[in-house]
């Protein structure tokens, strides 16, 4: 039997780990319930993760790979300031509906309990999202499209926008798409 490459058995475990946090009732994530999940030791889980803590670690540089990924290609195809912005938050709207069980961790829920440096880097997500907005909107400002003094404001419910928009699809069980009437929502925020 040919044993699994080390990088492929860690993506292995964040997936299952994903998945059992699109369960809308779930019961609390354990390192046991994980490992019978995948069918092998708590033991071959610490083998490739030191701490649930590193686990969920690699579901955040997951999340912040592919979301400033988005971004950068959005801010390099789209010159357009006001696009850009309604192209970012529509993105991280998308990216929850296509990704329940990242979008617990998105709103802190998977992580309470669990280190507290995992919700701080949390907190620096929002903060990198709503700086990007805000330089999409100073771009649109430098258009004439908005005013620069409101660039700040406007990132910053733009942000709240969307992290709302998240913890009601989280608590809906996942029901309330977060990119249901988005573009018309947008559109307001935008207008």
């Amino acid at each position: 039997m040919a044993s699994t490459p080390p990088g492929q058995r860690r993506l292995q475990i964040l997936q299952a780990l994903a998945g059992m946090l699109e369960q809308p009732k779930g019961d609390k994530i354990t390192t046991a319930a994980l490992a019978r999940k995948l069918a092998f030791s708590e033991a071959a889980l610490y083998r490739h993760f030191a701490s649930k803590a590193q686990m969920f670690e690699g579901l955040i540089e997951f999340i912040e790979s592919s979301v400033f990924g988005l971004i950068n290609q959005i801010a390099e195809r789209q010159q357009d300031g006001m696009a850009q912005a309604r192209d970012i938050v529509a993105m991280l709207l998308n990216f929850a509906s296509q990704n329940p069980g990242m979008t617990r961790v998105l709103i802190g829920e998977a992580l309470v309990n669990e280190d507290e440096r995992l919700q701080l880097r949390m907190n620096q997500f929002y903060d990198r999202v709503e700086l990007a907005l805000k330089q999409a909107l100073r771009v649109a400002a430098s258009e004439g499209q908005a005013h620069e003094a409101d660039a700040t404001a406007r990132a910053a419910m733009l942000t709240s926008f969307v992290i709302g928009r998240w913890h009601r699809y989280a608590k809906s069980g996942f029901k309330n798409n977060p990119s249901q009437d988005a573009a018309l929502h947008i559109t307001l925020l935008l207008s």
